[in-house]
């Protein structure tokens, strides 16, 4: 029984190893809060703008076209799909809106927001309640 337990310690210090260079490589200044926590999806289509205002789907930039096409199907395999917008937060909320408004067309309806964890408490300084 000990070798096995070996394996698996091996395992999971590969797999310690591995993660933070599975993570995403495209580089986004994204808004910080402080509740919020990720879905749980089976089925999830990760969509990306830049601050240059590139999009992208799973870190690969797509023509406004290309990503359409990726939409609808996947919502034509999945009406459930959940897409995780991820936008920089020096994209202008205008083109956010119109990619939001673009998905829930193309026939998905589940979006969710990707943003980074604030630290020490608060989003960059802001009050606990930024809409007093």
């Amino acid at each position: 029984m000990t070798p096995l337990i070996d394996v698996m310690l091996v395992l999971l210090v590969i797999f310690i190893i591995a993660a933070p260079l599975m993570a995403s490589s495209l580089k986004l200044q994204l808004p910080q809060t402080v509740g919020g926590s990720p879905g749980d999806s089976a089925s999830i289509l990760s969509l990306a703008i830049d601050v240059d205002g590139r999009l992208f789907v799973a870190d690969e930039v797509m023509p406004r076209e290309r990503v359409m096409e990726r939409v609808r199907a996947a919502a034509k395999a999945n009406p459930a799909t959940e897409v995780q917008l991820r936008a920089d937060s020096r994209v202008p909320y205008g083109r956010v809106a119109e990619m939001i408004g673009l998905v829930q067309d193309a026939g998905l309806s589940r979006i969710g927001f990707v943003t980074e964890v604030a630290t020490g408490g608060n989003a960059a300084g802001a009050s606990a309640n930024p809409l007093k």
